[in-house]
Formats: C-alpha cells, sequence, structure tokens
C-alpha cells in the first residue's frame, strides 16, 4: 500500500472510507443516528481544511485547525462505539481507528507548532 502524505489527500480517503464503514451499519434507529452524525464529523475535518489553507491570520489557522481536531475526535469516539457494538468488520474498522489516530496526531501537531509561533514572534 502506497503511503498517502498529502494531508488533503489522506482527509478525502479517510472520509470516503468512513462513509463505506456508515454505509454498512444495521438501518436501525441506532445505527442511522450514529450514521448521521459519523458522516458529519468525519467529513468535516476535510471541508474544515479548506478554510484552514485560505485563513486570514495565524490566529483563523489556529482556531480552524481547531475545529478540525475537534470534528476528527468526535469521529474517534463514534468509531469506536460502532467497534464495540460489532456491527461491521473489525479489520476495516481497526485501520481506520488508526488512520483517524494519525489524523488527531498530525493536527494536534500542527496547532502547537502554530501556537509556539504565535507567541514566539514579535507583534
Amino acid at each position: 500500500m502506497q503511503r498517502i502524505y498529502d494531508l488533503e489527500e489522506r482527509l478525502i480517503q479517510f472520509g470516503n472510507d468512513t462513509i463505506d464503514v456508515v454505509e454498512s451499519l444495521p438501518k436501525t434507529y441506532a445505527g442511522n443516528y450514529l450514521g448521521n452524525q459519523l458522516v458529519r464529523s468525519a467529513t468535516s475535518p476535510l471541508l474544515n481544511y479548506g478554510e484552514v489553507q485560505g485563513a486570514e491570520s495565524l490566529a483563523d489557522f489556529i482556531h480552524k485547525m481547531k475545529i478540525c481536531l475537534k470534528e476528527l475526535r468526535e469521529t474517534y469516539n463514534c468509531l469506536r462505539l460502532i467497534k464495540r457494538r460489532n456491527w461491521i468488520n473489525l479489520a476495516k474498522l481497526d485501520s481506520l481507528l488508526k488512520e483517524n489516530g494519525e489524523l488527531i496526531a498530525i493536527f494536534t501537531t500542527s496547532i502547537k507548532t502554530a501556537t509556539k509561533r504565535k507567541f514566539s514572534s514579535p507583534e
């Protein structure tokens, strides 16, 4: 498997893979509820990343990156609940959880780096 280093491409693939998971959830009240929530939270980082790229200041960049991070964390918890329910193939979920964790780490590091830069630069 070729490793994708382009963050935007990784977010597109993550959203795509998550949609595949959602479409395989049971068509029950709980499955529909979590599926609807998961589609929103898992695709939000990609859509908000476009906003990040157009940030008007370092503070705006940090704020928008934090929104992406918040959505990734919400997605992570939703995927963990789906895993606990044993609704779908665990190998597919484990792979998605791993990628979710890596994306969280990338956004966390970027936010920390930008925050250090913000507070170390003269105003």
